[in-house]
């Protein structure tokens, strides 16, 4: 096959640290080539580098076999590399057609040949599959169309190298069906993709090579055809990974934490309502919700944890009834939380490590005199450096921004945080989502362990294997119902996946 792209020896190094170090890859024509690797192995480095946004401390890039120095993300474009983003760079108050002109040198200067880039992106569109409504705003397309649309952007400013960040993290099961197809369509065109993912099955399904990073470094890269996924799970994070069953509870004879009877709220909403929910959940077990993400799981949540009040029906702890929904009550009542979006509801990111460990404790006289006033910083910065260690959080201080942590080192901060607080009761909402194999593994583990500590753990995942792999006891939500309880121990699989599509 003919090279499109080889990076040499490339190694990035910040302070003293190696974010990547002497890494060599190539990319072929009509190829995918997956990076896979755990959060902080220097995937995002190295891509980053690639497209301008780094420089290298050593190595070389050649590309079409020409080497290049690459400066800036404009001339990596120019060059005919293009990166679609996890989290999109569209500028929201504009069109889709407008976002994908956007910096085009043929469309400078006030007068525009609309009519012209529009016929252009069309064919493109239509030659890839990539069904987009140009006229629409941002705000008013789905996350997969918006997803179309910097695909069609990077195609229409010249990509003969797509890069593809966590291309599936927002997507639903079809939306990504259409995006294999997509990718399909490219590569048998010529085009190369390098795609990033975490998701096991997806990586053996689209690429054609694997290159494996750990520790910033080059593992291996091995055809997709002589490998699978305990091969490559074993690669990522170095050893053997252990057997995937935790053993099951069939029986829990722990006091009930959490009981709800008939709880409604906006009871007529299929997708963001409570149709009359009645669950309980025992000290020492892990009962999960399985369902389509958007059948109820999120308001759920926010009942169970104060903040949503239900509209009707009951809701107790330990027995005692909840009249008031608050989530400072629902604290101090020992209901922990790992909420479904780390970053907007479990995090302050502009804040170090360490005050976002004792949130919960800021009025506590362990780390304050005066109910808050006055925090006591060395106690703070000994208790998060004892929390970094125990739960493995990789930083370079406790003083570092939270938000600077990989994905992965985000969530052990909520988990230390919420664990740490003796909870009897924990609430986590997909707490895995976007997490790779040794950091899911991490999670999982530290969640066995509270459960055989006796808490209670209501576990919401839209994953179906973590719910078959953590679950004591299965309940299906379907339009904001629970359709059918089965037991956690060799799980019916075919009927729990009808009761998720409602029959």
């Amino acid at each position: 096959m003919e090279e499109l792209l080889r990076m040499e020896h490339i190694s990035k190094q910040f302070a003293g640290f190696y974010a990547n170090r002497d890494i060599c890859l190539t990319v072929n024509r009509g190829e995918v080539l997956t990076l896979l690797g755990e959060n902080g192995a220097g995937k995002s480095t190295l891509m980053n580098i690639l497209i301008g946004l780094y420089q290298p401390t050593e190595g070389k890039i050649f590309f079409k076999g020409k080497e290049e120095r690459i400066e800036s993300p404009g001339q990596a474009v120019r060059l005919g590399i293009g990166m679609v983003h996890q989290h999109f760079m569209l500028v929201e108050a504009m069109t889709v057609f407008e976002n994908i002109i956007l910096g085009d040198k043929n469309s400078s200067g006030i007068f525009i040949d609309r009519d012209a880039r529009r016929a252009e992106i069309e064919d493109l569109a239509g030659r890839y599959g990539l069904d987009v409504e140009l006229d629409k705003l941002i705000t008013e397309i789905s996350v997969g169309a918006q997803q179309r649309v910097e695909i069609l952007k990077a195609l229409y400013h010249g990509a003969e190298l797509l890069i593809l960040d966590e291309p599936s993290a927002a997507l639903t099961d079809i939306e990504v069906e259409g995006l294999f197809a997509i990718i399909q369509k490219l590569t048998e065109e010529g085009k190369s993709i390098i795609f990033i993912s975490h998701k096991m099955r997806e990586v053996l399904r689209i690429s054609d090579r694997i290159t494996v990073l750990r520790a910033g470094e080059v593992v291996t890269t091995v055809k997709r055809s002589e490998t699978d996924a305990q091969k490559l799970a074993n690669l990522m994070i170095g050893h053997e990974l252990a057997g995937s069953q935790y053993e099951k509870k069939t029986k829990s004879d722990g006091q009930t934490v959490l009981k709800l009877n008939e709880v409604k709220y906006h009871e007529h909403s299929k997708h963001n309502g409570l149709a009359g929910i009645s669950i309980e959940v025992n000290a020492g077990e892990i009962v999960g919700i399985a369902g389509v993400d958007g059948n109820g799981q999120t308001q759920l949540a926010q009942v169970v944890t104060g903040v949503i009040s239900p509209e009707q029906g009951t809701l107790e702890i330990k027995g005692e009834k909840i009249s008031v929904s608050d989530p400072s009550a629902f604290i101090g009542r020992h209901v922990s939380h790992v909420p479904e979006d780390r970053n907007l509801q479990g995090l302050i990111g502009d804040m170090p490590i360490s005050d976002n460990l004792i949130l919960k404790l800021t009025d506590s006289a362990q780390f304050s005199r005066g109910k808050g006033l006055f925090l006591k910083k060395k106690e703070i910065r000994s208790y998060a450096e004892n929390l970094t260690e125990k739960y493995d959080i990789r930083c370079t201080s406790v003083e570092q921004d939270v938000r600077s942590l990989s994905g992965g080192n985000q969530q052990k901060v909520i988990l230390a945080r919420e664990l740490e607080s003796e909870p009897e009761l924990l609430v986590a909402a997909h707490p895995t989502r976007g997490l790779d194999i040794g950091a899911t593994r991490f999670v999982h583990d530290q969640m066995i362990a509270a459960r055989d500590r006796g808490v209670g753990i209501l576990l919401i995942s839209a994953d179906f294997d973590e719910i078959l792999e953590m679950s004591d006891r299965i309940l299906v939500m379907f339009e904001g119902q629970i359709m059918g309880e089965f037991s956690g121990e060799n799980p019916p699989v075919e009927e729990i996946s009808l009761a998720m599509t409602g029959r």
